[in-house]
């Protein structure tokens, strides 16, 4: 900072208390290279791989073997002296680093880092993000007895050293990044994304970031890169048979029944694994699993959801934090919850205004309209209870309306899927067995979902929190039963991919048989990973991936970053 001509001084960082945590040095290179991607990855504990992130730990892999250790420095020893993988801190500097290499003479010591890829053909040799992550080294090395004046750059695609020297100027950029860095993470308050920007196409946690995302929310800035958009190639892996068991085998998951292995799946293919019935997973597996953080869903044999195992699970308690504080402001929760229930209308009429059978009436014109009204009046509720009203208007509308998107049989005689009104608890009838079944499979993935991004589905803003009721995992899936459940349900009877031979029926209660569960299970999951635009950015994506892209934006809502959060309604 300047005042007329005069520099102003950085002020000297204080030395760290035991409570407080050590900066890593990577960090720093990450603060140069963008402050947004610091704060993501060092406050809010995001993290993802990329191509160049796997490329850089394959590059590591020999100097990430340790050696006896660091000697001290001495000014009368003469021997050079090569230690791989050291680690050093500071409390004064509140810094930690890994170091890949150190060459050392008497008390003279230079850093080695490693690098993938060939040197770039820029001033010193270097980007400035990896000048100021070699100083830091530096400066750790300089705490421990050790003159360094200069610090090499390994570019391991190219077999060549840059030497970096530790000038004035380095050094006073390097401290200012540290300092910046730790007032950054002190504020809690996430840097703005970068725009249009050549760094973001390539960073690791781009989909996570969302910069194009954001900076059209809230600037209305067009031209949204397909950035945030990614191939599914994981997917749930799902295990439903008798008396089957599940175990890792190298990088591979073994699914058995009676001891005989039946099917193999690699575990880079599993984005989780859903476990319905008895079935067993042996302890190493669970490992794997948590490690990987590839969640474990547990299900009754007829398909209700139980519960979920993860890792360590998220570390974003600022997000946590923020869920909560809106969770307990009435105004807020009504805020959120008006546009939920609006958006589900909307997709609701979406739904009939595309899949009816027969043709244009006065009355189906009618029903559009009513339900435009309702969504009109969802926005306009000044209350949960009238919210609750209005939702349940527009569902008995839409409900009366949906076995005219259901075929008729084809012949004469053949068993229909008749269908008078939604009921549950136990479903009654086929229609509703399939409907209840697919609302379970979405609601399981939404609260995957949330967990994955750092929120906790068990807190909601429109459902009331209830013991065991993944609450805002409910509240986000409203707008997407007609886009994803019901559309799944209507697509397996009108295709005949599910028949009415599919269900047992006991007593009043209608339940899938285990074959019809595992092909309509099958349509869910196309349906999931079905690609369509976006309404809002113009990209086109899996609603898998739809699911998480509303995620990560009601998280930039409730910190503060997005000032409405953006629904989702189909065209």
């Amino acid at each position: 900072m300047e005042t007329g001509n005069q520099r102003e001084l950085p002020l000297p960082f204080p030395e760290l208390n035991d409570d407080q945590p050590l900066l890593p040095a990577r960090m720093i290179n990450e603060y140069e290279y963008c402050p947004r991607l610091a704060y993501l990855e060092w406050v809010q504990g995001e993290w993802s791989d990329s191509g160049d992130t796997v490329d850089g730990r394959h590059a590591h892999r020999r100097v990430d073997r340790p050696d006896k250790g660091l000697p001290a420095a001495d000014t009368e020893a003469e021997d050079r002296i090569h230690t791989r993988s050291v680690t050093l801190s500071s409390n004064r500097l509140g810094l930690i680093g890994k170091l890949d290499l150190v060459e050392s003479e008497g008390d003279e010591a230079t850093p080695v880092d490693y690098k993938r890829g060939k040197r770039p053909h820029v001033e010193k040799g270097a980007y400035l993000p990896e000048q100021v992550q070699l100083c830091v080294q530096g400066l750790l090395l300089e705490e421990q007895g050790y003159r360094c004046e200069a610090g090499i750059l390994y570019f391991q695609g190219s077999r060549e050293r840059v030497r970096i020297p530790f000038d004035e100027e380095l050094r006073e950029q390097t401290r200012s990044d540290i300092n910046g860095l730790r007032a950054l993470a002190d504020g809690g308050r996430i840097p703005p994304p970068l725009e249009d920007s050549p760094k973001c196409p390539r960073c690791s946690l781009v989909t996570i970031c969302m910069p194009d995302e954001i900076n059209n929310l809230r600037r209305g800035q067009e031209g949204v890169r397909p950035l945030a958009v990614m191939r599914e190639e994981a997917m749930p892996l799902y295990v439903q048979a008798h008396r089957a068991s599940v175990r890792k085998k190298g990088e591979t998951l073994e699914i058995a029944i009676d001891d005989q292995k039946v099917k193999t799946a690699r575990l880079r293919d599993v984005s989780q694994v859903v476990l319905m019935g008895n079935i067993y997973l042996t302890t190493p597996t669970l490992h794997e699993l948590m490690r990987r953080e590839i969640p474990v869903t547990w299900h009754s044999y007829g398909g209700w959801f139980l519960g979920h195992t993860i890792g360590t699970g998220h570390k974003n308690v600022e997000l946590r934090t923020a869920q909560y504080r809106t969770s307990f402001d009435e105004a807020a929760c009504l805020h959120i919850a008006r546009r939920l229930v609006a958006n589900k209308i909307l997709n609701a009429r979406t739904q009939l205004r595309r899949n009816r059978k027969t043709g244009d009436t006065d009355e189906q014109r009618q029903l559009l309209e009513d339900l435009n009204a309702d969504a009109r009046a969802a926005m306009a509720a000044d209350s949960r209870e009238s919210l609750l009203g209005i939702e349940g208007t527009a569902a008995a509308r839409y409900f009366r309306a949906l076995p005219d998107l259901i075929r008729p049989p084809d012949a004469e005689g053949e068993l229909a899927f008749d269908f008078t009104r939604r009921n549950r608890r136990p479903p009654t009838d086929p229609v509703n067995a399939l409907l209840s079944y697919a609302y379970s499979v979405l609601s399981r993935s939404w609260l995957v979902t949330l967990a994955a991004v750092g929120l906790d589905p068990y807190r909601g803003f429109y459902h009331q929190p209830r013991y065991g009721r993944p609450a805002l995992a409910l509240d986000m899936m409203e707008p997407f039963r007609p886009l994803i459940a019901e559309s799944a349900v209507m697509t397996a009877i009108n295709k005949g991919q599910v028949r009415p031979s599919d269900f047992i029926v006991a007593a009043s209660n209608v339940n899938l048989t285990q074959d019809g569960r595992k092909r309509f299970l099958g349509v869910i999951e196309q349906r999931l990973s079905q690609e369509i635009t976006h309404p809002q950015f113009g990209y086109r994506a899996s609603y898998r991936r739809i699911l998480e892209i509303q995620a990560r934006l009601l998280a930039r809502h409730l910190t503060g970053e997005l000032p409405e959060f953006p629904g989702f309604v189909t065209r």
